[in-house]
């Protein structure tokens, strides 16, 4: 294969070349290098798949993706899913104040496009799944184009319990341990300053589940996380907040459920009652949607196996 702008290809091969040693050891294959040229030797069928992920990867590169681990290994798995795969060819991310958000599987991009045509939308899957981060990205990117005036981001406290009130300080000092997932994605999307200037207004709001009760929500984008935390109860009250002009994400992992033993997850009836019906989207992640160091994957297949 030969590469014809050679500024890319010091993150295309990696540092000390550990993309092409990733791609080596995942496929079985051979890469030799020599200028703007890699040579790929091994098996027809394995050949074919490294050419189609550097392919892949190449494309990426021009956009000015970083090319880390997690990236090498979602391309991997997609050819090897989908063989000519187009999943980072075509595009179809979100764009943010600090960077350009893309899908990164077949799941996330099946995810992304549920964001963006309907107004609930449920992610359920394991960790590092994306869920979370791109459920932020595309409130960001909304708030920015002024299609809502406000993103609300809740969490359940189920640790806290009724100790939150012994915890220091006000009440955002309280919840902020809880929340600080959600801190996290937002300031990967936004320059800090203006998150904390948007938080200052009103536009940016962090709200426990709790204190979401008897509120109705206008124009705003509502993400609430670690969902499978909350109860039946719960869930209903904060579903039924939904405004005119919003839109809300539910998301959660039902394999790390923190409620007391006997009390069913809110989230886990929410899904079964309302998968189906008109303008609610749920997006089932799996372990082929993890986009975290490879070991992430390979974690949860081993728990799953044990289950």
């Amino acid at each position: 294969m030969q590469f014809d702008n050679n500024s890319l290809l010091p993150n295309l091969f990696g540092q000390h070349e550990s993309n092409l040693h990733q791609i080596e050891k995942s496929l079985g294959v051979t890469l030799s290098t020599r200028g703007n040229r890699v040579a790929i030797a091994g098996s027809p069928s394995m050949v074919e798949a490294a050419r189609q992920v550097l392919i892949l990867l190449y494309e990426r590169a021009k956009r000015g993706v970083v090319l880390d681990g997690g990236e090498i290994d979602a391309a991997i798995r997609a050819t090897a899913t989908e063989p000519g795969n187009q999943l980072f060819v075509e595009g179809g991310g979100i764009k943010t104040r600090k960077r350009y958000v893309e899908p990164r599987t077949a799941g996330q991009r099946a995810y992304v496009e549920a964001l963006q045509k309907h107004d609930m939308v449920f992610g359920v899957g394991p960790a590092g799944t994306g869920k979370t981060y791109l459920a932020m990205a595309m409130g960001v990117a909304m708030l920015a184009a002024n299609q809502v005036d406000r993103i609300i981001l809740s969490r359940p406290a189920v640790e806290a319990g009724e100790r939150l009130g012994f915890l220091p300080g006000d009440l955002k000092e309280k919840v902020d341990p809880y929340l600080r997932p959600l801190y996290d994605a937002l300031y990967d999307m936004m320059p800090s300053d203006q998150a904390a200037r948007r938080m200052e207004t009103g536009e940016i709001e962090i709200a426990p589940l709790a204190f979401m009760r008897g509120r109705t929500l206008h124009h705003a984008y509502v993400i609430l996380d670690e969902a499978q935390n909350s109860t039946a109860a719960q869930m209903k009250m904060f579903l039924t907040r939904l405004g005119e002009g919003s839109k809300m994400v539910i998301t959660g992992d039902l394999t790390q459920i923190d409620l007391p033993s006997g009390q069913r997850s809110g989230l886990a009836e929410a899904v079964d009652i309302l998968n189906g019906v008109p303008g609610i989207a749920i997006t089932r992640f799996t372990d082929q949607d993890v986009v975290r160091h490879p070991l992430v994957g390979r974690i949860i297949r081993a728990y799953d196996a044990k289950s």
